[in-house]
């Protein structure tokens, strides 16, 4: 098939308008010349691609194919644009990565200063995000690199692990569970809870895990951060479950009591996923090892 950006934008309006006139006009283009790339489009493709309907048109099973991956290409394109506009202002690289929650909020903030230090003329876009869409976007281009954690559908990507992580029960030291060593997430649904906000990946993870008990957490305040949990959790507000490495980093300074969960969900693998590891620019790859590096110091 042989098409030009005017036809995947043409196509792409007319599916988001439901009109080939309007569409036509968005485009700057006459009726007749829109429909005649319409008409082309589909002539290559050997597909009906609209339906044409009295009130406007609408897709057919070909056409939302076509108009899902249309919509993909001008997303790149839209990206090369903007990453050749930062490369024209001196900007060597562009490093686009969807995380989870505890990598935005816990570890990445202590591993990035010095990256992006070593590597002044790199630029990178963190963004949080559920770990089912963090391999979407790395799927479909959004993202070069993925942090996810637990047990998630990777989508035939490459899965570098590099660390694990536990989730534990953080309370005051003169709650009455200070003094356990274990605890089943299902004994404390009955206390005052400090949690998250209702965005993050955690936090949604926790709903669904206490959905599937039948009984729901009695949240008394949610905040978007570990470290500010743990200030809550210290002055007895509620208990909260949290990463261990933000629970021992405020342990002494919060007045915490850190039991562990039995509950196997508690321990979760994290990985690094990519597309093709290989492929990545050298800057790319720079802060995948610095990732796994930080991970491997003892510690860490």
């Amino acid at each position: 098939m042989k098409f030009d950006l005017t036809d995947l934008r043409l196509f792409v309006l007319v599916a988001d308008e439901g009109s080939l006139t309007r569409a036509a006009k968005r485009q700057h283009l006459s009726l007749a010349a829109a429909s005649t790339r319409i008409k082309s489009l589909e002539v290559q493709s050997g597909q009906t691609l609209l339906y044409r309907e009295a009130r406007g048109v609408r897709l057919t099973p070909p056409g939302e194919a076509f108009f899902y991956h249309a919509r993909g290409v001008l997303r790149q394109v839209e990206q090369l644009r903007v990453d050749l506009q930062e490369y024209g202002v001196g900007l060597r690289g562009h490093v686009r990565v969807f995380a989870n929650t505890t990598a935005v909020t816990d570890f990445l903030p202590e591993i990035l200063p010095g990256f992006l230090s070593n590597n002044p003329r790199v630029n990178v876009d963190l963004q949080e995000k559920p770990n089912a869409e963090i391999a979407r976007g790395v799927l479909d281009g959004r993202a070069d690199i993925g942090i996810v954690a637990g047990k998630v559908d990777t989508l035939g990507l490459q899965a570098i692990h590099f660390s694990t992580d536990r989730l534990m029960l953080v309370t005051s030291r003169e709650h009455r569970f200070a003094t356990y060593k274990t605890i089943a997430f299902a004994d404390t649904l009955d206390e005052d809870a400090v949690g998250m906000q209702h965005s993050s990946t955690l936090q949604t993870f926790l709903v669904k895990v206490t959905e599937s008990l039948g009984k729901p957490l009695k949240l008394r305040i949610q905040l978007s951060s570990f470290d500010a949990m743990c200030r809550m959790i210290g002055a007895g507000v509620g208990v909260g479950i949290v990463p261990e490495s933000a629970a021992r980093r405020n342990f002494l300074a919060m007045n915490l009591a850190l039991i562990e969960l039995t509950d196997d969900w508690s321990v979760r693998e994290r990985y690094i996923l990519v597309r093709d590891q290989s492929a990545l620019p050298a800057y790319a790859q720079a802060l995948i090892e610095t990732l796994c590096a930080h991970h491997r110091e003892p510690g860490a």
